[in-house]
């Protein structure tokens, strides 16, 4: 933390601009030293939140690199809440790399990715939820991540977290404190008002369980597999739901040998539409290690599109990948609409009652937005939660959620078999712990690591 860091802030490649962040106590004399200015003004002396115009010259040659503004940010009122320096140069790789180099002789060390925000984190600009948010704003993909990613930002899921500490906490004191002040004759809290307290910090942690599944689809879409039997369509289903050639079709089976992904939006969700290997048995090791990819990619699918050849009745082949799919959540795509049909959805439901289905044509591309709202559907069923409620989609807070629950529920049942203070304390003070590493007040350096060893250099 003592020292000052410095990286290319903007993607690598051609633009109008590119930056070099540099943040640090030493951050100002750094620029200033290869900074000359067109007004003659020194950076030492320079106004907070001002730009500079002039150029970087290599201080060992006297030579321009390149043509700048400079903006100069004085701690505390940064993003890290350190002296913070910009140098918006040209946006070639040429001037950003020269840039950097003489920063980094100069005095700067190369900054990890993520350390910028690691540094606000650290010191107390932001929290730990707030931290990951910045990330999930920067690789948010619809508007809804982006809004969600804000949300987060703006202390949502933070405030909330703080507040069933909080009601934690002055449980667990209100049930201390006869314990630990026995002279000062203070009542006892009786069992049923414990129960009843806690079961509402309960009731709060399932629908944070629940606003996070609802998050999960935000931010890492819904991932589909398609799959059958060979040359049933699956490949013209893929091509025609994502609007590209991505998957070639040919009659002979087999064709499709690796797994193909793109992603789609629909209604502000990111869809994973997964193309997979055919489902038979083959002699061909080529063919058998995709097919046994198709089964994995299978097993990992939040939904899988079951496509039936409706210009032929259903196959062995057909109600044998129907068993493969057991127990997962499946819609039964009856493909080929547009030549004589001789299966129908009421066919489908007599193989297996219940069951979802769509009817296309991937040739034609009809049907196609039925389908669509019909994955939607399915995947958010039995969350009864809206989006609009949705306060984070990270999988670490709701690990960390759902064993506050757990700890909860402990003390919940020690109530129950009206157990002494102590027990009922130790679970609530876990609840505590597991819900402060959320917002950062309790965490090791392993996850901090782990965090932001995700995020971009520069940010």
């Amino acid at each position: 933390m003592s020292s000052t860091i410095a990286a290319i802030a903007t993607p690598f490649g051609e633009s109008g601009i590119g930056i070099v962040r540099i943040s640090g106590p030493e951050a100002v004399r750094i620029a200033n030293t290869l900074f000359k200015p067109h007004s003659g003004t020194d950076l030492n002396i320079a106004k907070s939140f001002t730009m500079n115009y002039g150029w970087i010259i290599d201080p060992a040659t006297g030579k321009n690199v390149d043509e700048v503004l400079v903006s100069v940010m004085r701690a505390p009122k940064t993003y890290t809440r350190e002296d913070i320096v910009e140098i918006n140069c040209h946006g070639g790789p040429i001037p950003l790399r020269r840039t950097l180099e003489l920063v980094l002789k100069h005095g700067a060390q190369l900054a990890c990715p993520g350390e910028f925000t690691k540094r606000a984190f650290l010191n107390g600009r932001i929290d730990l939820a707030q931290s990951e948010a910045v990330c999930d704003l920067i690789k948010a993909r619809t508007d809804l991540s982006s809004s969600v990613a804000l949300k987060q930002i703006s202390g949502g899921i933070s405030e909330k977290i703080n507040r069933i500490i909080g009601e934690l906490k002055n449980l667990w004191v209100e049930i201390e404190a006869p314990v630990d002040f026995p002279e000062e004759n203070i009542p006892e809290l009786p069992f049923a008002e414990m129960s009843s307290r806690l079961k509402k910090v309960r009731d709060e942690l399932d629908a944070l369980l629940r606003s996070v599944g609802a998050g999960r689809i935000i931010r890492e879409g819904i991932p589909v597999a398609i799959v059958g039997r060979p040359n049933v369509g699956k490949s013209s289903l893929f091509n025609a739901l994502i609007d590209a050639e991505r998957a070639i079709v040919t009659d002979i089976p087999g064709t499709t040998r690796d797994w193909l992904e793109e992603v789609i939006t629909v209604d502000n969700i990111c869809i994973r539409v997964i193309d997979t290997a055919g489902l038979r048995k083959s002699r061909n090791s080529l063919e058998k290690i995709s097919i046994d990819r198709s089964v994995k990619i299978i097993d990992e699918a939040e939904i899988v599109l079951v496509v039936l050849d409706g210009s032929t009745r259903p196959t062995d082949k057909d109600r044998r990948i129907m068993e493969t799919v057991n127990g997962k959540k499946k819609i039964f795509v009856i493909n080929k609409s547009d030549l004589p049909r001789l299966i129908s959805e009421k066919d489908i439901r007599k193989l297996e009652p219940g069951a979802k289905t769509a009817t296309v044509s991937a040739l034609k591309k009809t049907g196609l937005g039925k389908l669509k709202k019909a994955v939607l559907e399915t995947a958010l069923e039995h969350t009864n939660f809206t989006f609009e409620d949705v306060l984070t989609a990270n999988i670490r807070h709701m690990e960390c959620v759902n064993r506050a629950k757990q700890s909860v529920l402990r003390a919940l049942e020690s109530i129950g078999n009206k157990m002494s203070a102590e027990f009922i304390i130790l679970d609530m003070k876990a609840a505590v712990d597991n819900l402060g590493e959320i917002v950062g007040k309790f965490v090791s350096e392993e996850i901090l690591d782990s965090i932001f060893k995700g995020f971009c250099i520069g940010k």
